[in-house]
């Protein structure tokens, strides 16, 4: 079971990672360096292109994807 970190406003994404058997945590504190892959939306984007690296795991921008999409996705980086 691969631990994914999930921004808070995409629950739907949340339920359907659940379903599929991973661990799933909110996208904030301390518990991002300990994820498999990090699920964001895409949203706040870093303006600046500077960002400080919170994890080595991989990170989706799952903008304009469906939930499907997105979830295969996650499970083909953490296969």
């Amino acid at each position: 079971m691969a631990r994914i970190a999930v921004e808070n406003n995409m629950s739907d994404l949340q339920h359907a990672l659940a379903q599929a058997g991973h661990d799933v945590i909110q996208l904030e504190g301390e518990q991002v360096p300990d994820c498999d892959c990090c699920c964001v939306s895409g949203q706040d984007n870093n303006m600046m292109g500077m960002s400080d690296k919170a994890t080595n795991a991989p990170v989706i921008n799952c903008n304009g994807m469906s939930t499907d999409e997105v979830v295969e996705a996650v499970n083909s980086k953490v296969h």
